[in-house]
């Protein structure tokens, strides 16, 4: 089961910011590379402790250099994954090496609200969290979601979500971008063949 963490993230293109939902924290970290090309990239430690925690609250600390450089090992790797995946096209093996060593180091532990002590959840590291996000990718990239994973329908657009909706059948990165767009762009159509039938 996935962990519920905040996804979404500002997005620029065609000289527009908008908000862009990916459904998913190990979408939403690649396109905060410069793969999403959006207010939210991250190009410093600073800017990497900053994006982690508006989704892990619990981080404690800066990311250190050494954190920064691991975390842009990891957003290349997930980016190529993302793409492949979402073009319907198998990741390249050694990037999933690197999601899978990720991986493997402790994440943040959940943990049930009401008790009395707090163990483990109140306080995480960047390494803590970058591992949470390479879990969400294997969660998402596994073969019962593959079909989940894709690139939005529009002509012009490449943004590439994973669709959380219970009927599978999201086709925009946005409906208030692409999926206005297409609506607009076949209303035109409609009523252009329309008056040609006159």
């Amino acid at each position: 089961m996935r962990q519920t963490v905040p996804t979404g993230q500002w997005i620029s293109r065609d000289g527009q910011d908008w908000w862009f939902d990916a459904g998913s924290v190990a979408i939403d970290f690649a396109y905060a590379g410069g793969f999403g090309n959006g207010p939210e990239s991250i190009s410093t430690p600073a800017e990497l402790t900053e994006w982690l925690v508006t989704r892990f609250p619990e981080l404690v600390g800066d990311a250190t250099d050494r954190e920064f450089s691991d975390s842009l090992a990891l957003q290349r790797a997930l980016t190529r994954l993302v793409i492949a995946v979402g073009t319907g096209a198998r990741g390249p093996a050694e990037d999933i090496d690197v999601v899978n060593l990720f991986a493997a180091t402790p994440d943040i532990p959940p943990s049930l609200a009401g008790g009395t002590r707090q163990a483990g959840r109140s306080r995480a590291h960047v390494g803590q969290c970058l591992s949470a996000i390479t879990r969400d990718a294997i969660e998402i990239f596994s073969a019962d979601n593959l079909d989940r994973v894709r690139e939005c329908a529009a002509d012009d657009c490449s943004l590439i979500f994973y669709d959380e909706s219970r009927s599978n059948n999201r086709r925009w990165c946005s409906m208030q971008r692409c999926g206005n767009r297409a609506k607009v762009r076949a209303h035109r159509n409609r009523s252009a063949g329309e008056q040609a039938t006159r």
